[in-house]
């Protein structure tokens, strides 16, 4: 652990956690399915970036896709636990990708100031205590005019049984989603109603995963009827 992180700053992934974020499952039904719902949101459909930063990589699951995405000269890794950051390398490595890993606090990045054109932030805010000084640091490293991609878990998710049986995160952090959109703003981050979804996946009703709506037993309430499971967003840190 970086020495600079505070140990109350870091909850550790549990065991089957980790193992769930290394699987096909969720590079397909996750990370996949999220960055293909924020490239709608887009000011450009066909965008280019020179330099990409996946911030909170975990175990790499994002970077080949990232790579086929933005067509970046520059991909960058940042992930605080060493073991995702060695999983990651063998993901790149079988992957024949060449990324910079960084072994750091998404809080405090060890890049330079507006060295980055795009900051791909995907289920990784609400694993961390720090947020508000994350969002600045991600406004610190990007160009003006570069986009944050952020794909957030809301309160409702993370708060439900079966993640709290799962998974770990710091519980006195959890966001709903209009509390995340409003952080970004807070942290200088521009962006519309346009640059903006809630996606209702199978996967983030743990309740039922979905399967009532499946059997047709009843049908997904619409939004601005349910409280919100995710929110993805698109934001530009402005030209001045």
């Amino acid at each position: 652990m970086d020495a600079r992180v505070r140990l109350q700053d870091y909850v550790e992934e549990s065991r089957i956690g980790f193992w769930f974020l290394g699987t096909l499952t969720w590079e397909k039904q996750v990370v996949k399915v999220a960055l293909a719902d924020l490239a709608k949101l887009l000011p450009e459909p066909e965008l280019r970036c020179a330099t990409v930063l996946d911030a909170g990589c975990g175990q790499g699951k994002a970077l080949k896709l990232l790579k086929q995405q933005f067509k970046p000269v520059n991909l960058i890794a940042v992930d605080l636990d060493p073991h995702a950051i060695l999983a990651a390398r063998a993901e790149a490595k079988r992957r024949k990708l060449r990324p910079e890993f960084i072994e750091a606090d998404c809080a405090s990045i060890p890049l330079p100031d507006a060295s980055v054109d795009l900051v791909f932030c995907h289920q990784t805010l609400h694993h961390l205590v720090r947020q508000e000084e994350t969002l600045a640091e991600f406004r610190r490293v990007l160009k003006p005019g570069g986009l944050l991609l952020l794909a957030e878990s809301a309160k409702a998710y993370i708060h439900s049984w079966v993640i709290r049986l799962l998974f770990r995160h710091p519980m006195h952090v959890q966001h709903t989603a209009p509390e995340y959109l409003e952080m970004v703003r807070r942290a200088g981050f521009e962006f519309s109603p346009a640059n903006v979804s809630y996606p209702y996946l199978w996967w983030s009703r743990a309740r039922d995963f979905g399967l009532l709506e499946r059997w047709h037993i009843r049908n997904p309430p619409p939004h601005g009827l349910r409280e919100e499971t995710l929110v993805n967003l698109v934001a530009r840190k402005p030209v001045k």
